[in-house]
């Protein structure tokens, strides 16, 4: 600190005698320019160490890499038993069930869990997805057959205490109320029911007076159909000992019953051209969803569509955000999306406009989809779009969490074991005239699902030129 106040007290006399030196001569010769920074390089392509797979005798898989340097290992239990899993009348059962099994098991309460957990330098999460349920921790690595131990006993033995379930539905029904607030998740709602009436990837919400219902009983039932080890695939990720690490999964899990197969059934979205208004009274903006179904991970033309949807609206620096945000001033931060769940995918442009212009962000919106499919990007746009694309797949990949993401999403779409090895590479394959092809292909605008959520009022005349409305 001494140095740095004598440092300034040199310096601001100093400043003070440059700022009352005269200006320089006309003659006197020109400041030297600074040289500009070379181009980026390409992005290095991503190397993931070969996996060690491993498939018990119930049927249970089991997925271990090596990773980093950090001695910390990360260990994920994925049972198929998410929300897809759920009927019609048991939306959110499964969040329910994950809440009960943080209560406790048939041999450790929920306070030794947490207790064991934190010892180990982590925490145990569980999170429901579309397709699965998650059993997660995060630990040191010296512990990690013991974090192993932990997520089984979580996942084999949970207690279902009647005594904390009154308390966990008031939460779910206040998670329900804050939901139903919001602008987003009503066009959410709204959006999936269309896409995917009569499944349940089309059921977002349930009804309070359900949710209000849900018994223990319906909480074990919906157990014992769905979990199970042949619907079970633990992923391990991080620095531990490979024969310790496996010997721990076997004794943890060979003892195990199988359970039932999956009953999810394949969805078939259907899109067709027309407006979905839901009324907000005098809100001051509109939110806005337009997509339509689109191929899944596992055909050939995905990652150029993912491409595609970056350069579109994938990212800051997208046509979609220069439009709609830099030049129109119509919204803050617009963004599209390829969002995936098993043999599935939709495309969607998402965006929170003012109320005054929400006809006019839809006329951009296709206006940007139409000027994709009739010209293709120059080289120069999409080089920076495909330098973004695969330098933040591998900074994804960066993490154990990260890994176990991608190779969770391997899993669940049946890619082939090169999927991750040749991502970047495909991405750079990628041409003006591809992008312009999945435009064409698969942005199908004539059959575009709109969805907005605002002030009917308002914008009723503004959103009939857009199809018909409903």
């Amino acid at each position: 600190m001494k140095a740095l106040v004598a440092a300034l007290t040199l310096t601001l006399p100093a400043l003070a005698v440059a700022a009352q030196a005269p200006a320089p001569a006309a003659d006197a010769a020109p400041a030297v320019r600074k040289a500009s920074p070379p181009p980026p390089a390409a992005p290095k392509g991503f190397q993931l160490p070969a996996p060690t797979r491993i498939t018990l005798p119930n049927g249970m898989k089991a997925t271990l890499v090596q990773w980093g340097n950090t001695p910390k290992v990360t260990v994920e239990l994925a049972i198929a038993a998410g929300n897809a899993h759920e009927t019609a009348e048991q939306v959110w059962l499964a969040d329910l069930v994950a809440d009960l099994m943080r209560e406790g098991t048939t041999t450790r309460t929920a306070t030794r869990i947490s207790e064991e957990a934190a010892r180990m330098g982590g925490a145990l999460e569980i999170n429901v997805a579309a397709d699965t349920t998650e059993i997660a921790t995060d630990v040191l690595s010296e512990f990690g057959p013991e974090a192993v131990a932990l997520v089984a006993d979580v996942a084999r033995n949970p207690k279902f205490p009647d005594s904390e379930l009154a308390r966990l539905k008031a939460d779910k029904l206040r998670e329900l109320s804050i939901a139903k607030s919001t602008p987003q998740q009503l066009a959410l709602e709204k959006f999936r029911s269309v896409l995917y009436a009569g499944h349940a990837y089309g059921r977002v919400f349930p009804a309070e007076s359900a949710l209000q219902g849900y018994t223990l009983a319906q909480a074990r039932d919906f157990y014992s159909r769905n979990f199970g080890a042949a619907r079970a695939h633990i992923f391990v990720a991080g620095r531990f000992a490979p024969a310790d690490m496996e010997k721990a999964i076997r004794d943890a899990f060979t003892g195990w019953a199988a359970g039932s197969a999956p009953a999810q059934t394949q969805p078939h979205p259907s899109s067709v051209r027309g407006v979905h208004l839901v009324d907000r009274p005098d809100a001051v903006q509109s939110t806005l969803i337009v997509g339509m179904p689109v191929i899944d991970p596992s055909q050939p033309d995905y990652v150029p569509l993912v491409v595609t949807n970056t350069l579109l609206g994938g990212y800051f620096s997208s046509r979609m955000t220069a439009n709609l945000r830099e030049q129109k001033g119509y919204t803050y931060s617009p963004f599209s999306q390829l969002s995936s769940r098993q043999r599935d995918t939709y495309w969607a442009q998402n965006a929170d406009v003012t109320t005054a212009v929400t006809g006019p962000s839809l006329k951009e919106i296709f206006f940007e989809i139409d000027r994709l499919q009739s010209e293709p990007p120059t080289a120069e746009e999409l080089q920076s779009v495909k330098n973004y694309a695969a330098g933040t797949f591998v900074l994804l990949n960066s993490t154990r969490g990260g890994i176990i993401n991608q190779l969770q999403f391997v899993d669940l779409h049946g890619l082939p074991e090169t999927y991750l090895r040749d991502y970047v590479s495909r991405v750079n394959t990628v041409t003006p005239a591809m992008v312009r092809q999945m435009a064409q292909k698969y942005i199908s605008d004539d059959k575009a699902t709109i969805v907005v959520v605002g002030d009917r009022k308002t914008i009723e005349e503004q959103i009939k030129p857009y199809g018909p409305l409903s």
